[in-house]
């Protein structure tokens, strides 16, 4: 028995220390647990939450405000836990201004407006063309012109605004030697139709309604933008462009010969600490659903290639960098041998994919051809259209064709150019139609 106490104290030690092994692994295996339960319920809360992202654009009637609702729709539509709010701005210095302070997260700017520490790229939008458009009844015929006159510009704190003081530098204006009326851009519009000011200037996207409607009316003409290679001199960041002949009406036509003309881009931009994933769906949606966005605005179609991305003067937020690097295959290193035989097995063959690309591009003119085509036949029905119901029927037509060429958009039947061509005798028939179905309704009230 005495032999046999210190045997059963050891095993009560033994049996006290597994007990308190059992314990703290129970507590590990609790802890654990509540880890990953709440590890869990954290991932699935941020699943369902709804993010929110503020986009500036401009005032509510502009360009740039209907450009963002289209791309907030369409983003809502394929990522319903993204929401964007659209938000008015007095023009692109604010909109810089609030990304750099992530007073918003995301903006839509001109590509000359100065850059900030805190402002990435996302993607260039459209081209905005310099509009210098003069009363019918003045003597201005360029722009050097403007000496002593009224000049409607946009308001203080727009693109528009900014651009245009280096704009009259050029041609040896001041300030003091013209009068300069700031204005919203519905005012221009009302003041040169009024003869309280002999011109405007506005940076704005070719074929723009208001500006069709106000050059339609007689009361004003479009001034071509002159010595273009030496304005770029001292602003590297305009493009040449041309007003192509008709793009406002193709009847009369407005203009009546091709105009040149200078342009900036329209830019989106982000802060850069907008998490990159927000940013590439977002890139994806303005790459990947373009049909959508043009359904809702076609001025959505002028979206450049990607490649126009890479080069806008400052960085690509991460988000947008991804997207453009997802097709990027990991293999070119390792498989750089096999690569250059089939590079070269490639050159062999570079004349018939040629040939092929021609026939492609040729094909896709061919089509937007006769969509253009169709819609001239239209045009002509509309000026022998005696009744409203015929107008109707000619607009129901005119609207198939629309969403057939928006098809073959998506599908690559034509190209973002020929798209880009049809946009506008599309638009002269929208107009003719109102401007019919207008004398044929008051050709019937004077009955």
């Amino acid at each position: 028995m005495i032999r046999l106490a210190p045997l059963c104290l050891c095993q009560e030690e033994s049996l006290t220390m597994q007990i308190r092994g059992v314990k703290w692994i129970a507590v590990a295996i609790a802890t654990a647990s509540i880890t990953v339960i709440c590890a869990t319920t954290l991932h699935v809360i941020g699943q369902n939450k709804v993010q929110t992202v503020r986009l500036a654009t401009g005032s509510s009637s502009g360009e740039y405000y209907a450009f963002g609702q289209a791309i907030a729709q369409v983003t809502q539509r394929h990522y319903p836990k993204l929401n964007i709010d659209v938000v008015e701005s007095s023009g692109s210095a604010q909109n810089m201004a609030n990304v750099d302070a992530g007073i918003v997260e995301l903006a839509m700017v001109q590509s000359d407006t100065p850059t900030q520490r805190n402002v990435q790229a996302v993607a260039s939008l459209y081209p905005e063309m310099y509009h210098f458009i003069a009363g019918s009844k003045s003597q201005i015929t360029s722009l050097k012109d403007m000496r002593g006159k009224r000049i409607a510009i946009m308001p203080e704190g727009s693109g528009s605004h900014s651009l245009f003081w280096p704009l009259i530098a050029h041609y040896g204006l001041a300030p003091e030697d013209i009068t300069t009326l700031p204005m919203t851009a519905t005012e221009a519009y009302q003041a040169l139709e009024g003869d309280r000011v002999e011109a405007l200037f506005q940076v704005i996207g070719l074929g723009n309604e208001a500006i069709g409607n106000l050059l339609r009316s007689g009361k004003a003409k479009l001034v071509p933008i002159q010595q273009i290679g030496s304005l770029q001199l001292s602003q590297p960041y305009l493009e040449t462009v041309t007003i192509p002949q008709g793009a406002y009406d193709g009847g009369k036509p407005i203009p009546a010969q091709d105009l040149p003309a200078v342009s900036v881009s329209a830019l989106l931009i982000a802060n850069q600490n907008v998490e990159p994933e927000l940013i590439h769906s977002i890139t994806k949606v303005l790459y990947e659903h373009r049909s959508e966005l043009i359904a809702i605005n076609p001025r959505t179609a002028r979206i450049q290639h990607p490649e126009a991305s890479r080069n806008l003067g400052f960085p690509l937020h991460a988000g947008a960098s991804s997207y453009h690097n997802k097709d990027k295959p990991s293999f070119l290193i390792e498989y750089a041998e096999p690569i250059g035989l089939l590079v070269s097995v490639g050159v062999l063959l570079a004349s018939s994919l040629w040939q092929l690309r021609q026939w492609l591009l040729n094909r896709q003119k061919d089509r937007a051809d006769m969509y253009n085509l169709e819609i001239l036949k239209l045009i002509e029905s509309v000026k022998q259209s005696q009744r409203v119901e015929e107008l109707e029927t000619i607009q129901d037509q005119l609207l198939k064709i629309f969403r057939q060429v928006v098809v073959d958009l998506d599908e690559d039947r034509i190209s973002p150019e020929s798209f880009q061509s049809f946009t506008f005798p599309f638009e002269v028939a929208l107009s003719s139609i109102r401007h019919q179905e207008l004398l044929l309704t008051n050709s019937f009230v004077r009955r």
